[in-house]
This record gives C-alpha cells, structure tokens and sequence, in this order.
C-alpha cells in the first residue's frame, strides 16, 4: 500500500518508492481543492491570497475569463470556511489563520443554468438549495429561489450560532445567452434578482459572500442593492490569485518545463520561451504582473504537447453573437488604448463588443499610462490568437480553419520561413482565388467602401491562422500602411491596391516612408505592393523589394 502523498510545495517532481517512478498528476479538469489535496495532484500555493480575500470585505466580486481557476479558487475558499485545516497543512495559509472556526457554508454552482428559459433556471435554482435543506430544514412556504436561501440563511445561522459563507460561482451563466433578447433577459434578470435581493437585508448573518462570473451585470440586484459590494477584479492585491505568475512557473514547475522540453528535444530556455508565448500575457490590474493561462499550461504539462486547449470546446457562442451583433473589426484589436471606462463596463451597458471580449479573455491589459489614465490593450498570447481567429474564419471567410491549415498553409508557412516571398505569394494567389464572398465580408465591404478590406481581412485571418504576427492599418509617421507581418528572421511591409497597380503600392512605401520604422529592427525588412483584382478576388501580381 502506497504511502499517502501530499504535493504542495511542489520542489520534489518524481517521487522514487524502490525501483517505482511516479509522475506528478495535474489537475486537469479537477476544480475541487480538497480533492486536488487529498490524491496528490498539484497545486501551486496561492493561499495566502486566499486569506487576504477572505478578511478584505463582507461582499466581493471577482470576475475571470472562463478556465482560470474561479471554480478552484471557491472550492478552496469552501474548505477554509468549512474549517478544513488539515487539507492546508504545508500552505502559506497555516501561518496566518489561526481560529478555524467552522462556518457553515452555501456554495452554489450556476455553471449548469447555461441555455435555460427562465422558469428551468428557477429550477435549477431550487435543485442547488435542495442539499442543504436537507441539513438545515425547510420552511414550505418559501415558494420561491430567493426566499429559500434566505431561509437557509437564518436556519443555518441559528442553528450554528455562527455567521453564514454564501459562495456563488459563475453567476452570470444563466444570462449570457439572452444579452440582446428583450423579453428573455428581462425574465431572466427578474428570476435573479429575486435570487440574490435579500443578502443585502441578511448582512448581519453574513460573515463573507464571494461571487465570481465573467461578466459584469449593474443592473442586477448583487450590484445595485448591495452597496457595498467590493469588486476586487482589477485590484493589484488579487491581480495573481487565478493564474500562473512567472515565478511559480520558473521554481514551483520548474522541472516540469525540463520534462517537456526533453519530450521536444530543445533546451529548457526554448520550451519555458515556447510556453511564455503560447500561455503567458494575462494581466489584470495597472500593476505590471502578468499570468499564464493555468487549464492550458496544465494540460500541456499532462499531455507532454504545447497545444491550443483554451479552445477545445469551440469560441463560446455567446462571444460570436457579440461580434457579430456589434459588428466588430477584428483587425482592430491587435492595440486599443482606452479608458477603464471603454471596457471595465456593465455588459449590458455596452455600446460595442470590447467590454465582453476584455472580460472573457479574448484581450487583456498590456500597458497603463498613469497620466492619461489609459490602458492598452491586446490579444494575449498565440492560444488566443489562433483559437479566436479558428472560431472567426467560417464567420469571415465562409472557409473552416483545417481548410487554411491542410495543403496551403504548410506551403505558404515553408515560405515565408525560407524567406521565398515570391513563392509564398503564388500560394497565396492559389488559395485566394478559391475563398467565396460570405455576409460577414459583404458588411465589411459596405462599411469600408473598397474591396482592399475584404482582403485585408483575409490576409489577416490566414496569417493569424498561421500564427504569424501580423497587423493591418499600421500608423507611422507618413500615414497607415495596410499590414506590416513580422517573421523571425524579416518584417514584410505589405500595401494593397485594387484600382491602381503593384508598382504604384509599392511606390506608395517608399514616398510615405513606410519601412522606415522597421530599418533598425535588425531584421530584413521587404516591401511588398500588391495589385488585388477584384474580379477574379484574388492576387493579380505583386511587386518585391528589400
């Protein structure tokens, strides 16, 4: 019989038991603290966070993109009210708490409240509170959701003689279907506003109330009425509390990336850089501190392969209804800089779809400017990239992604990484000619006016696809140039034209300067005028120079 293991400060990676190798189990799709503990998976320290989040305020509210450890973080807030100490044997927490008192707890999931009509998730309200009348009793005349946990509130705080830990994860799942649904959302709105309106009234019995989401609703009643709820998402204090820090992922996973990277035959300094990339770049607060995405870091652990698992179960239908209802140029989020206002935002309030694509993950803080008070934005990482551009291209391009990945792609990426940009255009020229117009590019023509934006767009989506860095409408000093594309070893400066010619675009560099901020790069730099037919709707020639 196996000796009963812990793994919390995680400095040991195998664990040797005679002539027995045992590899560390990551906690893949296991959200539950106590389980995680108690069968040895890993879990990086992140307790002490936990007890300052626990004594910050009576009512708070953390909002993360899905897959970041919220559904962990109040599993593991569940076990420290319930009194759990020696699951926290070995943590950070053990230094600073020293009561462990044992409140009771109400912590409710509304994760399975996704694509319901109201009167289910009235339902489902009633089959979360179900457990716990079983413990604390029920009064038959609380008819309805709200006022069965607040029965439950006052029976377990009398019956304890201890103040109640109400814990609500992912709040926000029953109305993220129905934004733009009138009736539907106003229903639903109702159905939780009755849910949550009495916590305010039951402060007193209240010893801590936690809800996480991924949106922000103003209008519901956990905003309006209580008043005094501490929202603590772009706060530095919590800005680490999901997500994997630089530092735990160099000490506490080091040898982790050492067993990936002998999986890939390549130096332990390329494969923590091949992860940095892919994972890394989330940053929620005006502090500079940025995090990796923990589920995807995680899984490339287990599966010993850096993979794109942010996006296994597709981009949430919600976010592409979002894009398209508000009609969003996606070329445009490669740098935004605005005020928090621009997106830290209530999501119905929303004027256009930046608030919802900061909040879900789809971008995130890069820069803050203390004297303009403005953040910069951007896409995170090459996960989020490419997962958000698979889910964009048949809305854009009428095409799926393996369609770009199989056959074009492997030839025009061998291309480009040769330096043959000559044969990567006849590639591209090849593939062009074969993408249909589709509604999402018939808009995007209407609104630009020219056809140069129909590909604009294209070549944009095929070298994100590609992940290939590439941005569109570059200012500078002498104008905007249509796409600048950086490869490891060359940056290519591309101008497009549809009624004037290959020799005239490329002219076009040269007398806007265009090239020129790229000169001391270090690279190659070529430039590159291109003459788009629109009838054919594809490449008709092209200029090079470097």
């Amino acid at each position: 019989m196996h000796p009963k293991i812990y793994i919390k400060d995680f400095i040991q990676i195998i664990i040797m038991e005679g002539s027995m190798e045992i590899r560390r189990k990551y906690p893949v799709g296991i959200q539950t603290f106590s389980r995680i503990i108690r069968e040895g998976y890993i879990y990086v320290d992140k307790t002490d966070l936990v007890w300052e989040l626990a004594h910050y305020a009576t009512f708070v509210f953390l909002s993360r993109p899905r897959r970041f450890g919220k559904s962990l973080l109040t599993s593991t807030l569940n076990s420290y009210f319930s009194g759990d100490r020696e699951l926290f044997e070995g943590l950070k927490i053990i230094g600073l708490e020293q009561e462990w008192k044992q409140y009771p707890v109400l912590h409710l999931d509304l994760s399975g409240a996704k694509h319901m009509p109201a009167e289910q998730v009235q339902n489902e309200l009633g089959r979360l509170l179900k457990p716990y009348e079983a413990v604390y009793g029920r009064d038959e005349a609380e008819t309805t959701p709200g006022m069965r946990l607040s029965g439950l509130i006052e029976r377990a705080y009398t019956q304890k003689g201890l103040q109640v830990v109400v814990i609500i994860d992912e709040y926000d799942a029953p109305l993220l279907d129905v934004l733009h649904e009138g009736n539907r959302l106003k229903e639903m709105r109702e159905v939780m506003q009755e849910f949550y309106q009495r916590l305010k009234m039951l402060e007193p019995k209240i010893r801590f109330c936690f809800i996480t989401g991924i949106t922000k609703f103003s209008q519901l009643s956990i905003f309006s009425t209580i008043n005094n709820l501490m929202n603590v998402t772009m706060d530095p204090k919590f800005g680490s509390i999901c997500g994997i820090t630089e530092q735990e992922l160099v000490t506490t996973l080091k040898e982790d990336i050492r067993v990936l990277a002998e999986a890939y035959e390549m130096t332990w300094e390329d494969m923590h850089q091949k992860l940095k990339l892919r994972y890394d770049g989330y940053r929620f607060t005006k502090i500079k501190e940025e995090v990796y995405n923990p589920f995807s870091l995680m899984k490339a652990f287990h599966q010993q392969d850096v993979a794109n698992y942010w996006f296994e179960s597709g981009t949430p239908t919600f976010l592409i209804r979002q894009l398209q209802h508000y009609r969003t140029d996606i070329m445009s989020l490669e740098r935004l800089e605005v005020p928090a206002s621009g997106f830290d935002q209530p999501t119905e309030a929303m004027q256009d779809a930046l608030p919802l694509l900061y909040q879900s993950g789809y971008l995130t803080i890069k820069g803050y400017d203390r004297d303009t008070e403005t953040y910069t934005l951007s896409i995170p990482n090459q996960e989020v990239r490419i997962g958000y551009v698979s889910g964009l291209l048949p809305i854009y391009s009428g095409l799926k992604d393996y369609e770009v990945q199989v056959g074009f792609a492997a030839k025009f990426w061998l291309a480009l990484k040769r330096g043959d940009i000559e044969q990567a255009m006849r590639e591209m020229q090849a593939y062009l000619a074969g993408v249909p117009y589709v509604e999402g590019f018939k808009q995007k023509l209407k609104d630009a006016a020219t056809a140069e934006g129909f590909y604009e767009y294209t070549m944009y989506l095929i070298f994100s696809m590609l992940n290939v860095y590439a941005r569109t409408q570059v200012k500078c000093a002498g104008g905007r140039v249509d796409m600048v594309v950086w490869m490891p070893d060359a940056i290519y400066v591309f101008e497009l034209k549809v009624d004037s010619t290959a020799d005239a675009a490329l002219a076009q560099i040269d007398s806007k300067g265009y090239a020129i901020p790229y000169q001391s790069d270090g690279r190659r730099v070529v430039k590159v005028g291109v003459k788009m037919n629109a009838e054919t709707r594809t490449v008709e020639n092209w200029v090079i120079e470097e």
